[in-house]
């Protein structure tokens, strides 16, 4: 089995970039990235969700339901 080459910091850079990547201009959608979170347009505001990657959207889910189930813990419910 070959080990797939890991794309150069210039390639993730040009994938950020590409407005194709970019679903209504906020979402990430790019199939031959295969992180799981990318930053966002803008590094300095964080991260984002691969949504082209069935990994990322189980983490995604995962997450959300995290949240979701914890709020009557916060607000004591």
């Amino acid at each position: 089995m070959e080990q797939e080459e890991k794309p150069s910091k210039e390639t993730l850079k040009k994938w950020s970039n590409d407005p194709n990547n970019w679903v209504w201009g906020m979402f990430y959608y790019n199939p031959k990235d295969k992180r799981i979170f990318p930053p966002k347009k803008n590094p300095w505001m964080g991260w984002t969700v691969n949504f082209a990657n069935p990994k990322s959207i189980i983490v995604f889910i995962i997450i959300f339901l995290l949240l979701i189930f914890s709020l009557p813990i916060v607000f004591g419910h």
